[in-house]
């Protein structure tokens, strides 16, 4: 009798709520010393303080298959059906994160897809550590966000097979879903902003040195120039001074050159009065 559904409980993906985990789990939770004792009785108003004890999560461990708190606390969860009010209200709770796997992992397997989109979603913005406990009974660490992303895409999790939902993008193009929007997408929003004027910097940067660097080579060539032409007008100086001292020369040879023959004329006219 302490292991029957509630009279009034409604039949979940159209069965009874606690056949969500599969028999040989569930008559190992059965056995199990943590159900009998802590479970027993347990109503949804006690559930809460059971919650709060917990300290890791998990599904089953060793090889007698024995079954976690967090397990047992599930299936007693299936049993009792809690209101979809408390539910929610477990996944809210941000002081016990055991508490908000909790409800995240039931929300999993009762809630419709749209509810698990809806109420899981939101919890990828939790990044704390969560003590697993895995089938070697050895503990492993996981973040909570890492959980959620588990709920919604893996097949099993916590040794527990998850009813299916429908893809995401199914439920945006009907309309009963917004676009997903990432928490970081400011911050990529942010970066590429950063890196677009980062960018805009380099290419000032690049550009004024593009711009210094052909002032440098306008003036490194107006300098060639002026000295070319310093240099040809040297060039040409130095030409006109050599023709005006060839010239010069000349002049002095036919100068000289008319003296003498004067010279000899007139020697000669001596001669011939003599």
């Amino acid at each position: 009798m302490a292991n029957r559904t509630v009279k009034d409980a409604k039949s979940i993906h159209g069965t009874n709520p606690q056949y969500l985990v599969e028999k040989i789990i569930r008559s190992r939770i059965y056995d199990s010393k943590y159900w009998k004792e802590e479970c027993f009785a347990l109503t949804a108003e006690l559930l809460v303080d059971k919650a709060m004890e917990l300290r890791y999560i998990g599904g089953v461990f060793g090889g007698n298959i024995k079954p976690t708190p967090f397990l047992c606390l599930t299936l007693k969860m299936l049993q009792i059906q809690p209101e979809k009010d408390i539910v929610v209200e477990f996944i809210k709770n941000e002081e016990f994160k055991y508490v908000r796997a909790l409800g995240a992992f039931y929300m999993r397997l009762t809630g419709s897809s749209l509810d698990c989109y809806k109420y899981l979603e939101p919890l990828y913005n939790d990044n704390r550590k969560l003590r697993r406990q895995n089938r070697q009974a050895e503990f492993e660490l996981v973040h909570m966000d890492e959980f959620i992303d588990e709920l919604l895409r893996e097949e099993r999790v916590c040794d527990v097979i998850l009813p299916r939902i429908q893809k995401r993008f199914v439920l945006e193009e009907n309309n009963e879903l917004e676009a997903k929007i990432s928490a970081l997408e400011d911050d990529l929003d942010e970066d590429i902003e950063i890196e677009d004027e980062t960018k805009y910097e380099l290419e000032e940067v690049v550009k004024e040195k593009e711009k210094r660097e052909r002032k440098r080579e306008r003036s490194k060539s107006r300098e060639r120039q002026r000295s070319r032409e310093r240099d040809r007008h040297k060039k040409d100086k130095e030409r006109d001074k050599d023709r005006d001292r060839e010239r010069r020369d000349k002049d002095k040879e036919r100068k000289e050159k008319r003296d003498k023959d004067r010279d000899r004329r007139d020697k000669k006219k001596d001669k011939e009065k003599r």
